[in-house]
């Protein structure tokens, strides 16, 4: 069985290949690239200012590679959580019904409206909070399957921010994110600003810094903890690259202008959310230009862990900002609907761990 080559995510130069390789104008890449990222069409069949033979001669071999919503689920308080089908960069047979999904979540807040795309199916990081990993790791998702998260969102023109939050470590699957913030933000794509794209990352040796060199979007960390062994506990990442290490590479980057660098903090109830852990996180950043989200636990199955309250939260925040770091305590949402931070998951996979408390 032959299947089609997938459209989306390739750069002009590389769709320049492909029509003068079939014989094509090569000023078609330029039609097709318009086609593909301004006006965004789903098929071939709409690129009306393709000679109908041509469009007949691109599809027996290629795609635009969009694919519609299969599900969806709204939450009470606006948050739309979306499952889109993926192919995968290990099973990318096009004729055949893709049997891989992600979560995507659509969250609106006044006139800013953010989406957070999955970049994997399940994860390999397997932090100890988090649902995504607790289905284990089942394929990287290519640029095509990252765009059409956007592409095919039914809001898309709503958007002001993308987050790469969802499912996966960013870093893991870093060619695809690369390829994909760049047809995002260059002028022949999307035109996008790389300031209103966020890329997470728990911190992966040698492709966090490829990030940081390659790309201008903004950087979010996953923190968690400021202390070795803790971190390490909750996260097994923390072994190739402690944290210590990941804030002295960026260190080494300009977060003084527009480009920003952010840290990500769950907060558990009396386990990392007292005034020791305050003065912790403060010794670790002092110095660097940056921002804390702190983050309610989300509670997992067979994950025995501590919710922090409000009370609490608040006080890491206020001592945090006193000592000058931004801080702010970000708003659960899409909690009803399983869409919350640390809760996306595709699978009904098993939960292996037993019921954990950190010391």
């Amino acid at each position: 069985m032959n299947s089609r080559k997938i459209l989306l995510g390739l750069t002009p130069d590389e769709l320049k290949a492909v029509v003068t390789g079939m014989g094509m104008p090569a000023f078609t890449a330029k039609q097709l690239a318009q086609w593909l990222y301004v006006k965004r069409v789903a098929t071939i069949d709409e690129m009306t200012n393709i000679s109908k033979q041509n469009r007949e001669r691109l599809k027996e071999q290629y795609t635009v590679g969009a694919m519609a919503h299969t599900d969806s689920q709204h939450s009470k308080d606006g948050t739309i959580k979306y499952l889109f089908p993926v192919r995968c960069a290990e099973h990318q047979d096009e004729d055949e019904q893709p049997a891989r999904f992600v979560e995507t979540v659509f969250i609106p807040d006044g006139e800013r409206a953010t989406l957070c795309v999955s970049c994997q199916v399940g994860c390999k990081m397997n932090c100890l909070f988090c649902q995504t990993g607790k289905q284990g790791w089942q394929g990287n998702l290519t640029a095509a399957d990252i765009l059409n998260q956007i592409q095919a969102l039914p809001e898309r023109e709503q958007l002001t921010n993308i987050v790469f939050m969802g499912q996966g470590e960013p870093m893991d699957n870093l060619d695809a994110v690369l390829r994909a913030t760049t047809v995002l933000t260059a002028d022949w794509g999307y035109a996008w600003s790389p300031r209103r794209i966020t890329v997470s990352s728990v911190g992966v040796k040698g492709k966090l810094k490829r990030f940081l060199d390659e790309s201008e979007c903004h950087v979010a960390i996953s923190l968690h903890s400021p202390l070795h062994e803790q971190r390490l506990a909750l996260m097994p990442a923390e072994k190739a690259m402690p944290i210590e290490d990941t804030i002295a590479l960026l260190r080494q980057y300009d977060f003084t202008h527009q480009r920003r660098c952010s840290f990500e903090y769950i907060c558990f109830g009396g386990l990392n959310d007292t005034p020791m852990y305050a003065r912790h996180i403060v010794q670790l950043l002092q110095g660097l230009t940056c921002r804390v989200n702190l983050i309610r636990f989300h509670a997992i199955p067979g994950v025995d862990l501590p919710t922090s309250d409000e009370k609490r939260m608040e006080a890491l925040r206020d001592y945090l900002t006193h000592h000058g770091i931004t801080t702010t305590i970000r708003a659960s949402r899409g909690q009803d609907i399983l869409a919350a931070c640390g809760l996306l998951s595709t699978a009904k996979g098993r939960i292996t761990l037993e019921s954990t408390k950190i010391q």
